[in-house]
């Protein structure tokens, strides 16, 4: 009898860069981490490449075009919260087209914002995210029994 494979949910998430600013969007109307800011982000929907999924998510979240070519991978997550999760995180400085808010009903605002001065309210993995791409740091896991680095 074969023993069903322990699986979980995998994500990709996007620094859209400029100058030493990363976009942030105050989530809004989804059930999860509401008031809080993240990046612009989305599970992978399966049969598809970490990059190309995060090209899918710059367009469906704030309507710009990005080759995949001009993605760079910053770092992987092991993350634990209400459940386990693997997250990717990747970074680009160059796209097509003006950055809007494509998604109202579940993003209230779209801020430029300098990385060494992020609001209180980013969600805290993702936080930990950015200090790790400012450090170069590849590699994390987040949500596990040893303490939360702070800077």
């Amino acid at each position: 009898m074969l023993k069903e494979r322990f699986a979980m949910r995998v994500a990709v998430h996007l620094f859209l860069v400029k100058d030493s600013q990363v976009l942030l969007l105050r989530r809004y109307n989804t059930g999860y981490e509401d008031g809080n800011y993240s990046v612009p982000a989305g599970h992978l929907d399966g049969n598809e490449e970490v990059k190309t999924a995060a090209v899918r998510e710059a367009k469906e979240e704030c309507r710009i075009d990005i080759d995949p070519a001009s993605l760079e991978m910053v770092g992987v997550m092991h993350r634990r919260s209400t459940d386990e999760r693997i997250d990717f995180f990747v970074a680009t400085t160059e796209w097509r087209g003006e950055i809007i808010n494509a998604e109202p009903n579940k993003c209230d605002e779209l801020v430029w914002v300098d990385m060494d001065k992020l609001p209180t309210n980013v969600i805290p993995y993702v936080r930990q995210a950015l200090l790790n791409f400012r450090r170069k740091e590849w590699f994390d896991s987040f949500g596990w029994e040893r303490p939360i680095r702070v800077e």
